[in-house]
């Protein structure tokens, strides 16, 4: 069969990244399958051209009727939790959903004879980095059960690729910011806990003021250091690395970031010009399992797979975001 009638499966492609993913992929004029449980996704987020299976990829009965029916031949990993506050709670909960989802997905891609897989692997897989900015091959060293359960799908991944010739690309991103410029898809989660989209509800006048978590870091200004990347140019990547594994690539691992830290404090004074609201914030206790600062290297990603993004001022992350709020004030209901 011809490749352009084959599918790819994006799994977790009703989420944040995952729907932005979808519908890039459709706006290439790509075939798309999306699975899944909408724990945490939503099914509004997911283009109507794409063919939506609502489960869990833990359900190997389920798993194994989508890869009977669709002709899949690259699958793209989104499905897996990643509060680490939550994790340092629920450790067996990410370590269920995460890793035993990688070997249950891994498996029905064996029996299918699928190939290629690309998968979302994270910054927290290095723990507290030994020199910024991190590079690929850096101590892996996670500090909490989120980044372990992501070095342990690193790490099956690997085996799997030996025993089977399944080829992925991993690839490691730090914190994902903004939405499709147009509005149309954002970022929506219940509860929310990443800073961008807090920040935008302080800014819209649904909470009252932010807390920012420790002034006392080993950082500029005290407050966590991250480096942020808009998700188009995350989801760009994605499709890099997918052409990367058609070209008969070896199976490899990428930084994905902007390169530069902004603290949280930044982030704040950020938004407060592109909303031009006050944003109140105070200071809070650290939360567990947050380093000082995480800043990738991405020149490998940039050499290897040509990836140029778009999006290098943290102002217009911001703005892309804005721009979903104020349309969605409350995401998804509103669409």
């Amino acid at each position: 069969m011809e490749e352009k009638l084959m599918s790819i499966l994006v799994v977790g492609g009703a989420g944040y990244i995952g729907s932005h993913m979808v519908k890039r992929l459709i706006e290439q004029g790509q075939e798309v399958v999306v699975v899944d449980n909408l724990s945490t996704g939503h099914r509004k987020a997911v283009d109507e051209k794409a063919r939506f299976y609502e489960g869990d990829i833990r359900n190997h009965v389920f798993l194994k009727g989508v890869f009977d029916r669709e002709n899949i031949n690259t699958v793209v990993h989104f499905a897996a939790f990643s509060i680490v506050p939550e994790s340092m709670e629920k450790p067996l909960k990410y370590f269920d959903n995460n890793t035993a989802g990688m070997v249950a997905l891994l498996e029905e891609m064996r029996d299918h004879d699928v190939k290629r897989i690309i998968f979302s692997s994270t910054a927290a897989t290095y723990g507290v980095p030994e020199k910024s900015p991190i590079e690929e091959n850096d101590r892996q060293a996670p500090i909490n059960p989120y980044g372990e359960s992501k070095l342990m799908m690193e790490k099956i991944i690997r085996w799997a690729d030996q025993a089977y010739g399944i080829k992925f690309v991993a690839l490691r991103y730090f914190n994902v910011a903004g939405a499709y410029p147009d509005g149309s898809i954002g970022e929506d989660h219940g509860p929310e806990t990443h800073l961008t989209p807090i920040i935008l509800q302080v800014a819209a006048g649904q909470r009252d003021q932010l807390k920012i978590f420790g002034d006392d870091y080993n950082t500029p200004d005290g407050t966590n250091v991250r480096d942020y990347v808009h998700v188009l140019d995350l989801v760009d990547a994605h499709i890099l690395a997918i052409n990367y594994l058609k070209a008969g690539n070896d199976s490899d691992v990428f930084n994905l970031g902007s390169s530069t830290g902004f603290s949280v404090k930044q982030m704040v004074e950020a938004a407060r010009e592109v909303t031009g609201e006050p944003i109140p914030a105070e200071i809070a206790e650290r939360r567990p399992g947050d380093p000082d600062s995480l800043i990738a290297a991405s020149q490998k990603a940039r050499d290897v797979l040509q990836w140029q993004p778009q999006y290098d001022d943290v102002k217009e992350i911001i703005q892309t975001a804005w721009n979903w709020k104020q349309q969605h004030p409350r995401g998804y209901e509103d669409r």
